[in-house]
């Protein structure tokens, strides 16, 4: 069927004379607003607008609903991402077709209601603002919200003005548009989001009818009302004139001073908007939206955030053709930080846990890790008692092995001593399912060395956690040597069933995410050798976009620690016959061990310690590092980290250890904090924009590793395997 006789918008008018407008691509499972809508759309209004004019009486009003799912999932990203500078005007044209129809749907003299079945995202929801009243079913698929500045974008269908004028632009900057925030169907009604909830999707078209007819005169949103006053006061009101100096400096703090596009755009569209008229505002915001759809971060993002993430989670890294499986009892083996943490995320997916650990009193304690979140979690009204007693009752702490009677599943968790896991694992398979999965948490340990302590190797996989486990959201998976298949496609099963995020990766030391991390660690160390001051250390960390800084992050990670891996890989090395070259980073952590000052669980590190808590930079770590005269420009420090990383990164993917971008961004990004803007470390590679050229891809970052080589030493030096791919055109494995 050709695109002339296609509509993604299905008109229908009942003998009320209410005509319900259908959102239904035929050509995709979700709505989005690609140029078929656009067309259907402008389509729809224009013939409201016609039969109002014909006949005033004619219609009564108009609901907005959906066929699919979803409700509408906003914008096609697919062509964003294909957009270049070049395309600006094109861009911007688009915005303002969109936003067009729905200004008139919203100006139409008769009431519109948006009936609200399934996620309401983005431009979803931008699609519901234009109405009179917005009506959802109370259901957990229901989320509504403006998530566009994840995707390094804003809500540039009209979110950003009407949100404004809705809740003011304190409110409405903090509690929707700077974070992204998504609302269950319940939290919207709370926060005005929504006006009106039902208990089922037959009830919803109803319901939006119903109001219609017992509402014939509610047909302006406030902003279009005589008398509006914005909420919170304009610009221009003297109470608000003299807090809107603060709005940027809340924007650095939350962002630690690192430059995020999308927030200072809907920063600057927000208050620009606000002191001009409805109309004026849309344009200021289809102008910042334009701004961000044509350049690099965007697409950045949306390639790691949106491409990535979703294919991820479709099950890209999981190997076909196996039968999906579902874990119904597990055994953890050591109730510690993250044995408990496990046991948890597996008692609230629904598991059966028996938590082994040597004693009753340390199995105990590691179940007492799950009261404590619940009690949070219950007085802050996220869980009722009644969830949480069920949850605490599939928990059975224990120090007898022979508990683990019946598990398919077993998740090592002690300490990272090969002989201590071999050991626990024969005692446990004299015991579980003969065909259990067999995992071991481990963040450095070759799980193929590991492997053989069993006596089933082909079961025999790596789940590396990340702690705290009951808020991180990735785990990496490691296959081993003799790893099956059927045990990979389990390992990913019980991974998505405990509603994390799995990838994939082949054995090694240090795997990929703690491999990766140890190098930018160890290039904040080296800055601090060479004389950087330890301040500007920290600032370039945080500002280049990495959730902590890097001496803090050390002291967490726990030099001692650090040591005795650093130590590990140079044995390994040294066994295997393979080039083993030290890192300067690692002379540093040497020498703070010498000052007995390992970190913060000894209470002392790079920072000082009151009752556990950090207080500031030791005093003395500038006599122990002296600070050089001259300091290095900020922007290569930031560099030095970020491309430390990166081209370990790269070389990863040249031994094999990864196989596929979007588990190194992913990974990188939700395992490690790789600055979220840059798309993840395979993206800031293939879509680096070099700061003085403006040349984009692999090409454009090999040039610039070069120049650091030459500033900073031979370990910034690309390998010849990616400076043939880089020449080559080439790119890394999707």
């Amino acid at each position: 069927m050709s695109t002339e006789t296609q509509s993604a918008v299905r008109y229908d008018k009942d003998a009320d004379g209410i005509v319900t407008l259908t959102l239904d691509d035929p050509n995709q499972s979700a709505n989005t607003m690609n140029q078929l809508y656009v067309d259907s759309m402008k389509a729809v209004v224009d013939r409201l607008e016609s039969e109002l004019a014909a006949d005033a009486d004619s219609i009564s009003g108009v609901v907005i609903a959906s066929a699919k799912k979803t409700f509408f999932a906003g914008g096609d990203l697919r062509e964003m991402v294909k957009a270049t500078p070049d395309d600006a005007a094109d861009v911007f044209a688009l915005a303002e077709s969109v936003k067009a129809a729905l200004r008139r749907l919203e100006k139409l003299p008769k009431p519109v209601v948006a009936a609200i079945n399934g996620a309401a995202l983005g431009g979803g929801l931008e699609i519901a603002l234009a109405a009179q009243r917005r009506i959802a079913v109370d259901d957990p698929k229901v989320v509504v919200g403006l998530p566009e500045v994840s995707l390094g974008l804003l809500p540039g269908g009209g979110g950003v003005t009407r949100i404004v004028r809705m809740f003011g632009l304190q409110d409405g900057l903090m509690t929707y548009l700077l974070e992204g925030k998504q609302f269950k169907a319940a939290q919207a009604k709370d926060k005005g989001l929504v006006d009106e909830l039902v208990a089922t999707h037959d009830e919803l078209v109803p319901a939006a009818k119903a109001w219609i007819k017992a509402n014939p005169e509610a047909t302006q949103n406030p902003w279009d009302a005589p008398g509006y006053k914005m909420p919170g006061g304009s610009p221009k009101s003297p109470a608000l004139a003299g807090f809107l100096p603060a709005f940027p400096a809340l924007l650095r703090k939350q962002t630690k001073g690192a430059v995020y596009p999308a927030a200072r755009a809907i920063l600057s569209a927000a208050v620009e908007g606000a002191s001009r008229d409805f109309d004026t505002a849309s344009r200021i915001e289809s102008r910042y939206l334009t701004n961000l759809v044509v350049n690099q971060g965007s697409k950045d993002m949306i390639q790691a955030f949106f491409f990535d993430l979703q294919a991820i989670n479709a099950g890209k890294l999981r190997p076909s053709g196996i039968e999906p499986w579902k874990a119904t009892k597990v055994g953890i083996l050591g109730a510690g930080m993250m044995g408990a943490g496990i046991a948890y995320s597996c008692a609230r997916a629904g598991m059966e846990v028996v938590l082994k650990d040597v004693s009753q009193e340390a199995a105990d304690k590691g179940k007492s890790y799950s009261a404590g979140l619940n009690e949070k979690a219950v007085s802050r009204g996220r869980l009722t008692q009644d969830k949480s007693d069920e949850l605490l009752a599939r928990i059975t702490p224990t120090d007898d092995y022979a508990d683990l009677a019946g598990c398919d599943l077993v998740i090592e968790a002690v300490f990272e001593d090969p002989s201590l896991k071999h050991q626990v694992f024969a005692e446990a398979a004299k015991h579980v399912d003969a065909d259990a999965l067999l995992c071991s948490n481990t963040s450095t340990l070759p799980i193929t060395e590991l492997a053989e302590g069993v006596d089933r190797p082909t079961d025999f996989i790596g789940l590396h956690f990340f702690s705290p486990v009951d808020k991180m959201p990735l785990v990496e998976i490691i296959k081993g040597e003799k790893t099956s298949d059927e045990a990979l496609a389990k390992a990913y099963d019980v991974v998505q069933q405990i509603r994390k995020t799995p990838i994939v990766v082949n054995d090694s030391r240090g795997f990929y995410t703690s491999r990766v991390i140890g190098f930018m660690v160890n290039e904040g160390l080296a800055m601090l050798a060479e004389g950087a001051a330890p301040w500007s250390v920290e600032r370039a960390t945080t500002s280049a976009g990495y959730p902590a800084a890097v001496l803090q992050l050390t002291d967490e990670l726990n030099m001692e620690l650090m040591a005795k891996i650093a130590k590990a890989t140079k044995d390994a090395a040294e066994r295997d016959g393979t080039p083993y070259v030290e890192h300067p980073g690692i002379a540093v952590v040497a020498k703070m061990l010498e000052a007995g000052r390992p970190g913060r669980l000894r209470g002392a590190g790079f920072y000082d310690y009151a009752d556990g808590k950090r207080t500031t930079i030791w005093p003395g770590l500038t006599e122990l590092f002296p600070t050089s005269e001259k300091q290095i420009p900020i922007e290569d420090m930031r560099d030095r980290m970020l491309f430390a990383e990166a081209l370990e990164t790269a070389k990863c993917f040249e031994e094999g250890v990864i196989t596929s971008a979007a588990a190194a961004n992913i990974g990188s990004i939700m395992g490690i904090g790789f600055p979220p803007m840059t798309g993840g470390a395979a993206q800031f590679m293939t879509g680096y924009e070099h700061p003085v050229t403006g040349e984009i891809g692999l090409q454009a970052f090999v040039l610039r590793a070069d120049e650091l080589a030459k500033l900073y030493g031979e370990r910034f030096e690309p390998t010849p395997w990616l400076r043939d791919l880089a020449s080559s055109g080439g790119s890394f494995p999707a």
